[in-house]
């Protein structure tokens, strides 16, 4: 019989897949033995493939590249990083290596990007597309930047009182865009999202607050769907209402120019996971295309904020199963050196999946189990697998250590669960190490930062104050 945990994986899914190999009993992740780096660093353990970010990057051009010269699409895109879904210096680092963009989303960001200014990461020719519900400190941020010569900032207006804020705080002219509040999905508990300005306000409010305004030009309409780009009826009856306002708002301003489409790319959480993403912007380009063509209005320059898709699937976490505790006849726990709440913590707050793979003992027999953290907390686990909500593993072995990955978890998990802070019961925060391929493809790994100690969760707490 077929009872080795190889066997399981390459019966239910097609493997080896491109960034999952095997090196006889170990699983490899982008040509990285990872028992390798278990055995270096330890565990649990967090880690960042840099590759990864340029290589999503590069590939994303290249597909709206095809789409646009496929349809004879004559406008530009620009693709822009969604700062939110990661503010870590290595991650912009390798991000601006691709000659991009940015998106920010609050105030701090602001100084991140004068940060990346003074460091040449970015420069003059780089847009800043501001979004968010804006507030004062948020406001001056945008001010300063634009009065310090940055004339490529776009503040996206999310709400009717913006643009007279961001008016007393700016000198001189400036562009802005204004953005499209999206309806939801009917699964949705509300019908209209809360950010931006609905569909039927933004042609009377560019009639009331900027057609005549000599200190604004309006250069971008804003559209982003909460549930992502993903080929649905909803997905596309949303590209073709927006597409309405773009082409009314077009014939009466003649400065808008751009169509900021979001971000929402998917990512891969399994190894079934399938996305054509090719069809999806071929066939997003050929609509705004058609709608522009029908209106006889010039097609839009394309902007996106991909910000998941960046960074996704550079990130890892490795966790050993320290204990195995059979709880009753079914149930088997096997309890990781770490917390899902801490380390992963979509997992428990929005039952996100992500791959989830034995880093080791591939030839050995499987069990069904329940994944358990260290907390003492009932939701700290993880139960969100491919095969009918249960996780399968090589079986328990007290002596032979068995190591899980958790593979794809590269956005939002790190602020998310409060980096550098106080985690729930105390668990510390992992070691994090970056990974980096050289010119001659020869792997690199340094430690971004180590496993947080108990002196400095008592500091947080108070406890070193005389």
């Amino acid at each position: 019989m077929n009872t080795k945990y190889f066997d399981l994986i390459n019966q239910t899914f097609y493997f080896p897949q491109e960034e999952f190999t095997l090196n006889k009993d170990n699983l490899q992740f982008h040509q990285i033995d990872l028992m390798k780096i278990v055995e270096q660093y330890g565990t649990p353990l967090k880690f960042t493939y840099l590759p990864q970010i340029s290589n999503n990057i590069n590939r994303a051009k290249g597909w709206f590249r095809k789409a646009m010269e496929k349809n004879k699409y004559d406008a530009k895109y620009y693709y822009c990083y969604c700062t939110k879904s990661s503010h870590f210096s290595f991650i912009m680092n390798e991000a601006f290596k691709n000659n991009i963009h940015i998106e920010t989303s609050s105030a701090f960001d602001i100084n991140i990007v004068e940060n990346l200014m003074a460091e040449g990461k970015i420069n003059k020719n780089t847009y800043v597309v501001c979004n968010g519900f804006k507030r004062e400190q948020y406001i001056d941020n945008i001010a300063r930047l634009i009065n310090n010569g940055h004339n490529k900032t776009i503040p996206v207006i999310d709400n009717f009182e913006e643009l007279d804020l961001l008016q007393e705080k700016i000198d001189g002219k400036f562009k802005i865009g204004i953005r499209i509040a999206a309806e939801e999905e009917p699964k949705f508990e509300f019908y209209t999202s809360r950010l931006g300005i609905g569909y039927k306000n933004i042609v009377p409010f560019y009639r009331k607050q900027i057609e005549e305004n000599k200190k604004v030009e309006l250069k971008m309409l804003h559209f982003f769907i909460n549930t992502g780009i993903r080929d649905t009826a909803y997905y596309w009856n949303e590209l073709l209402k927006c597409m309405k306002v773009y082409v009314a708002l077009k014939k009466e301003c003649p400065t808008l120019d751009s169509l900021n489409i979001g971000g929402g790319f998917p990512i891969k959480n399994s190894l079934a996971f399938e996305y054509d993403y090719q069809y999806m912007i071929d066939e997003i380009i050929n609509q705004i295309k058609i709608s522009c063509e029908e209106a006889e209005v010039d097609v839009p320059n394309i902007f996106t904020e991909f910000g998941s898709f960046t960074v996704g699937e550079s990130g890892g976490a490795i966790y050993q199963v320290l204990y195995q505790k059979q709880q009753n006849d079914r149930e088997k726990w096997n309890m990781i050196d770490s917390s899902f709440i801490t380390t992963l913590p979509d997992t428990w707050a929005i039952n996100k999946r992500f791959v989830m793979l034995a880093i080791n003992r591939w030839n050995d027999t499987y069990e069904r189990v329940l994944l358990g953290g260290l907390t003492c907390d009932s939701d700290d686990y993880y139960n969100s697998e491919q095969n009918m909500n249960a996780v399968y593993l090589p079986k328990y072995n007290k002596e032979k250590p068995l190591y899980i990955g958790f593979f794809n978890t590269g956005a939002y998990q790190e602020t998310i669960g409060g980096f550098g802070g106080l985690h729930h019961c105390l668990i510390p925060q992992p070691k994090h190490i970056l990974i980096d391929r050289d010119e001659n493809g020869i792997l690199a790994t340094e430690v971004f930062s180590e496993q947080q100690s108990a002196e400095q969760v008592l500091s947080i707490l108070g406890y070193d104050k005389k």
